[in-house]
């Protein structure tokens, strides 16, 4: 059996060092000086965070507070596709029923954002949250 060879001994301390020194290296303490200004006030006390009150009052699975959206609204009838990437909303306006990708319009209404159970329209300064009906 032959003896290993001088080259590979060379790399073998190396690696030997390397695993040894690196480890206390990265251990080091930061040689970064700590800038520490004296004059600093101290931190304000954070603030009494509101009361919880009125969010232990309601029921845990209630569904959420109803919207109600304006008359001339368009009626959502379902949400198709993964919400962030191909959904899209089907409508009812008065021209029929379409389906609508964030962007679009209807009637007036600007389709803003989709929800797993509602769409979120806009129209000039005003906006709905139109829910999916029966949405239990």
């Amino acid at each position: 059996m032959a003896g290993i060879a001088a080259s590979d001994r060379v790399v073998l301390a190396l690696t030997a060092l390397a695993a040894i020194a690196l480890p206390a290296w990265l251990l080091r303490p930061p040689t970064v000086p700590v800038d520490v200004d004296r004059d600093a006030r101290p931190l304000s006390p954070p603030t009494a965070p509101p009361p919880l009150r009125a969010a232990f009052a309601r029921p845990l699975f209630a569904p959420p507070p109803a919207d109600a959206a304006p008359a001339d609204a368009p009626q959502l009838l379902g949400v198709v596709g993964r919400l962030g990437r191909d959904a899209v909303a089907l409508v009812r306006g008065a021209a029929g029923t379409r389906s609508l990708a964030p962007g679009d319009a209807i009637d007036g209404w600007q389709l803003r954002s989709l929800a797993i159970d509602a769409a979120y329209f806009t129209r000039g300064g005003q906006t709905a949250r139109v829910a999916v009906p029966g949405g239990e």
